[in-house]
C-alpha cells in the first residue's frame, strides 16, 4: 500500500535555478535518511551530479529552442511515495519507485530516486528533470496527472503482492506518518533511543558496561570509528553520532559520567530549543497593547527557562565560556561559508567552461566556412546564431589565457571531487550554522539578562546570522 503526491518544483524569488536544483537534491540525498547514500539512484544521470546535469540540459534546451527560463516556469517534479509500515523492505521500495518513475515520465526525463529511512513509514522522494533528455521538450503538468501517478503507484504495488488503498480520500500533504497518529510504528531511530535511556537508567560505570547493557536489550552493536545500533526486528543499523543531542557517543559518555542529564520523559531531539527574547519596552512604543505585553512577558519567561536549560546541558555555567564558544561557533561557521562560495565560484567556472567548450566545438565548421568566406556578412546573416556561439566561447578561453583547451572529460574528472568536497563542507556548514544560531540566541538572552547590551553594528550582525 503506498500514497503519492506530485509537486510541481520552483525556483520562486530569492534564488536562482541552479539554487533551487541544488536545496532539492540535498535534500532527497540526505545521507542520514538513505543509508548513507545507498538508497539513491539515478537513470540518465549520476546522481551525484542530478542538480548540475539537470541545468546543463536546461541550456542546452534554451540553446536548441531560443525559449528562456525565469522563476514562474517548473524546473523539475517532486514525486513522494509513502508505503506503509512493514510492507517493504528499503530495497524494494527503491525499486518500486525507480520502475514509478520510469512509466510516469515513459523514460523520456532523467531522475533521481532516494528511499528514505528516517521514519517508520519508508517512502521515496522522486525528482525528475523537466526537460527532456533530448533538450527539446519540457514535461507539461497535465488534468489528473496526481491521478494518474497513484494509479500507476497503485498496479505497482498489486503487481509487488502489496495492499492497495481502497477508496482513497483526497489528503494534501498527508503520508502514512500522519494517517498512523499516536499509534504509528516507532522508528529504528526512536527505539534505539528509548533502548540508550533504559540502558543509562542502570547507571553503567562505563561505556563498554553501557554497551553490553544495550546488547542484553536485544540490540546488536558494532563497534568502531563510530557505534552503530541495531534495534530488534530491524536489518539496518543507526549510527550513534546521527542520533544527536543526548544520543551521541560523546553525550552518552558524559551522562555516564555524570556531566550531562537527559530531560525526564523525553529525548533532546523532542525538547525546544531557546529563541530570542523579545524587546517588550520597543514592541509597546510601536503600540503593542496591554495583551500583548502580557504574552510577551510569559514568552521571556519560557525562552529564559530554555536558555538555562540548554546552557546546563552543554556544560555553559560561566559566562566567559559561553562568549568564546559563541565566538569559535561564529568563526567556524564563516570559515565554512568562505569554503563555500569557494567551491561554488569553481564547479560554477568549471561548468562554464565544459559549456564553452561544447559551444566551441559544435559551432567550428561554421565559423571555419565563414572565415574561409571572407568574413561574408550575408553568410554572418545566416549562421548568426553559431558564430556569435563560436566567438563567444573563443573569447571566455582568451580571458582564462588558454594555451590548450581542456578536454571535456577531463573537467568533468575534476567537478566530480568538487562536488563532492562540496557536499560534505555543506553538512558541516548546516551543523555549523545551526550551532551558531543556538549559541548567538543563548549569549544575547544572557546578556539581556544581565544587562549586557552589545553595540548597534554587533547587534545587527547578531540578527543577520540568526
Amino acid at each position: 500500500m503506498a500514497t503519492t503526491r506530485l509537486m510541481a518544483l520552483h525556483a520562486g524569488s530569492g534564488r536562482s535555478i541552479a539554487k533551487a536544483l541544488q536545496d532539492n537534491v540535498d535534500y532527497l540525498e540526505n545521507p542520514l535518511k538513505t543509508d548513507d547514500g545507498e538508497l539513491v539512484t539515478g537513470y540518465e544521470c549520476d546522481p551525484r551530479l542530478a542538480d548540475e546535469q539537470f541545468m546543463l540540459s536546461k541550456r542546452e534546451y534554451i540553446t536548441a529552442t531560443g525559449r528562456s527560463q525565469d522563476k514562474h516556469d517548473v524546473i523539475a517534479y517532486h514525486l513522494r511515495q509513502s508505503f506503509k509500515p512493514g510492507e517493504v523492505t528499503p530495497e524494494e521500495a527503491n525499486r518500486i519507485g525507480v520502475e514509478l518513475a520510469m512509466r510516469f515520465t515513459k523514460g523520456r526525463h532523467a531522475f533521481i530516486v532516494a528511499t528514505h529511512i528516517d521514519k517508520s513509514h519508508i517512502h521515496n522522494h522522486i525528482c525528475f528533470n523537466s526537460t527532456t533528455l533530448d533538450c527539446k521538450h519540457k514535461f507539461r503538468n497535465f488534468h489528473f496527472s496526481a491521478f494518474a501517478v497513484r494509479r500507476i503507484s497503485d498496479l505497482l504495488c498489486a503487481e509487488n503482492s502489496l495492499s492497495v488503498v481502497q477508496d482513497p480520500k483526497p489528503s494534501p500533504g498527508k503520508d502514512y506518518g500522519e494517517w498512523l497518529g499516536d499509534n504509528r510504528t516507532p522508528s529504528a531511530a526512536e527505539l534505539v533511543r528509548r533502548g540508550i535511556d533504559s540502558a543509562l537508567e542502570r547507571k553503567p560505570a562505563t561505556f563498554e558496561g553501557f554497551l553490553a547493557l544495550i546488547e542484553a536489550a536485544g540490540f546488536a552493536v558494532k563497534r568502531g570509528a563510530h557505534v552503530k545500533f541495531t534495534a530488534p526486528g530491524f536489518t539496518k543499523g543507526t549510527r550513534c553520532d546521527t542520533l544527536r543531542g543526548n544520543y551521541t557517543e560523546e553525550a552518552i559518555r558524559e551522562r555516564i559520567a555524570g556531566r550531562r542529564a537527559a530531560p525526564a520523559g523525553r529525548s533532546v531531539d523532542a525538547t525546544k530549543k531557546p529563541g530570542l527574547l523579545i524587546d517588550i519596552q520597543a514592541k509597546m512604543r510601536e503600540g503593542k497593547g496591554a495583551g500583548y505585553e502580557r504574552w510577551a512577558k510569559v514568552h521571556n519567561l519560557k525562552q529564559m527557562a530554555q536558555t538555562l536549560i540548554y546552557l546546563q546541558e552543554h556544560g555553559m555555567d560561566d559566562y566567559d565560556a559561553l562568549a568564546e564558544k559563541t565566538a569559535a561557533a561564529t568563526a567556524r561557521f564563516n570559515d565554512l561559508s568562505d569554503k563555500m562560495k569557494s567551491l561554488d565560484e569553481r564547479l560554477a567556472a568549471n561548468a562554464a567552461l565544459q559549456k564553452n567548450i561544447v559551444n566551441y566545438s559544435k559551432t567550428r565548421a561554421v565559423y571555419v566556412e565563414y572565415r574561409k568566406a571572407g568574413y561574408s556578412k550575408k553568410f554572418k546573416e545566416l549562421h548568426e546564431a553559431d558564430i556569435l556561439i563560436h566567438q563567444t566561447a573563443k573569447k571566455a578561453f582568451d580571458e582564462l589565457g588558454l594555451k590548450k583547451i581542456p578536454t571535456v572529460a577531463s573537467l568533468r574528472a575534476d567537478y566530480a571531487p568538487l562536488l563532492e568536497e562540496k557536499r560534505n563542507t555543506y553538512r558541516e556548514y548546516t551543523e555549523a550554522r545551526s550551532e551558531m544560531r543556538e549559541l548567538l540566541i543563548a549569549k544575547s538572552n544572557v546578556d539581556r539578562l544581565l544587562n549586557i547590551t552589545d553595540s548597534r553594528p554587533e547587534r545587527e550582525q547578531t540578527e543577520q546570522n540568526l
